[in-house]
Order: structure tokens, then sequence, then C-alpha cells
């Protein structure tokens, strides 16, 4: 899951990445409206966490400009210190998809994040299931034939981002930029290494396959 995380206090913003890094999510910043926006051009989002009153280009502005796309548009959850009823309607006629007023319970956070992730127009069911997988993203649960495995968050993310394509493939290059995020090094091996993990803990019959020059899938 990406995120996009939109907030000019740039120690709020270091703290809601960070929760929600360690939270399995994937998660870029920005701390005005001009580079969110240009954010959003080159990446695809799932969600967008929205401060509204931002430098260079208002967060009601920018609302507008993601709801008003025409596809594929991230869901938008503005996080703002302006918290009175009227705000909140205001909020919601622009496009805004929930709205959550500064101070905000951190678990609250991650639940309405992921709830919005859902009702994304292509967002599959909540359990993912493929090849006797069967992974839980809101529990952050994964059973193979009736086996719960420990995965790590990074593990976690991969596995639930090739249950997501399955049977398609997923490139390294499309895994590096889904499950990690934009300060990611291109010419890692990062991907290859914990793919390698969770074939391993995934055990046999082996799931993930590999094929050169186009990537990982689960038949």
């Amino acid at each position: 899951m990406r995120i996009l995380v939109v907030e000019d206090d740039h120690a709020l913003a270091d703290v809601v990445v960070e929760g929600l890094t360690d939270a399995g999510m994937a998660v870029d910043a920005a701390h005005d409206g001009l580079s969110a926006a240009e954010k959003l051009e080159l990446t695809s989002y799932d969600v967008v966490v929205l401060d509204r009153d931002l430098p260079g280009l208002h967060g009601d502005t920018l609302c507008q400009m993601i709801t008003d796309r025409p596809d594929d548009r991230p869901m938008v959850l503005m996080l703002t210190a302006a918290g009175e009823p009227g705000d909140r309607v205001s909020g919601l006629t622009l496009g805004a998809d929930d709205y959550l007023a500064k101070p905000f319970h951190f678990p609250e956070l991650i639940l309405r994040i992921r709830a919005l992730a859902r009702r994304r127009p292509d967002a599959r069911p909540r359990t993912l299931r493929a090849a006797g997988i069967e992974l839980d993203p809101v529990r952050r649960t994964v059973v193979r034939d009736g086996r719960q495995l420990p995965l790590s968050v990074k593990e976690f993310a991969v596995l639930e981002a090739l249950l997501r394509a399955s049977p398609g493939f997923l490139s390294a290059e499309t895994l590096l930029d889904s499950v990690w995020d934009e300060h990611a090094d291109p010419f890692t091996n990062t991907v290859t290494v914990t793919v390698g993990r969770l074939r391993r803990k995934l055990g046999d019959p082996p799931v993930i396959t590999t094929t050169p020059g186009v990537g990982y899938r689960i038949v």
C-alpha cells in the first residue's frame, strides 16, 4: 500500500511517516501543496493523508485536484486541526473520503487508511487467497495450509502485493516502488533478498515463481 502524507509540520510528518512505515505501508511525504501535486503526477498512491492549511497550494485546492481525476485517483483522508463539525462538512464537500481531526489516536489513523484503501474501486476483497495462502491485511496475519507465518513488515508487504497481482507478474522495479518508498535505491538487491526470505518462510511446495526480465508471481 502506497501512501502520501502531505503535512507542513515537519516533526508531525516524520512521526506519521514512521508510524505508517512500521505498520507495513510504503510512505512518501510532502511539506507543501506544490510538491505534493508533483508527487501525485509521478506516483500512483492508494491514500493521501492531507493537511488543509498548506503553503504553496492550499490543501482544499489539492483535494479538489485529486478528486476531479477521472480515474485511478487515490482516496483522500483530511488530517487537520480544523475539527469543528462545519470544518468536517466543508472538507467532505470538497471530495475528501474521510476526515480526522488533530490531535488523533494513531491506531485509528491506521485503521481509517486501511479502510479507505479497501474502498478504492479496484480494491480486492479484504482477505487475499491463492495457492493455499490466506492474507488478512487488517489483522496482519498470513496462514498457509493452516500454518500461521511470522513475516517481517516488508515480507508481508511483498506477499500482499504479489497476491493482489496474482496471477499476473510484478517486476522488481514495481515491487520496489510499491513496497518501499521514493528513497529506495533503484540498484539495490533488497527485493531479491526479501523475496528469498519470503520463499523460505512460505515453505514447500514453492509458490513464488521468477521469470527473468519479467518479474515475480504467485501461481
